[in-house]
């Protein structure tokens, strides 16, 4: 019962968007359960129940795909060496 009650989305329980989040859930099981965990808690109760964490992906609305994909083929700079040398590079060994 209680697991699918998340399904119907954070806007059914009240709160202005679907996004749910360990402090709305923390809030939510005290409301149903009349239980008190602190967010560490609620987070541990959620991986035990085989829940994990997820953010959603969110892209400009000007991000433009072709330019995005041209960046990623272009090779980053090479920058310069350091200027300390290795610590085995530092070590001799002797014949």
């Amino acid at each position: 019962m209680l697991e699918a009650e998340p399904a119907k989305g954070a806007l059914a329980h009240g709160w202005p968007d679907q996004t749910w989040t360990l402090s709305r859930i923390k809030t939510f099981i005290g409301r149903r359960l009349h239980k008190c965990y602190t967010v560490q808690g609620v987070a541990a109760l959620l991986r035990r129940r085989g829940w994990s964490c997820q953010v959603a992906a969110r892209r400009a609305m000007e991000r433009n795909e072709a330019a995005v994909a041209g960046w990623v083929k272009e090779p980053w700079p090479q920058g310069e060496g350091s200027r300390r040398p290795s610590r085995l590079a530092r070590l001799r060994i002797a014949p």
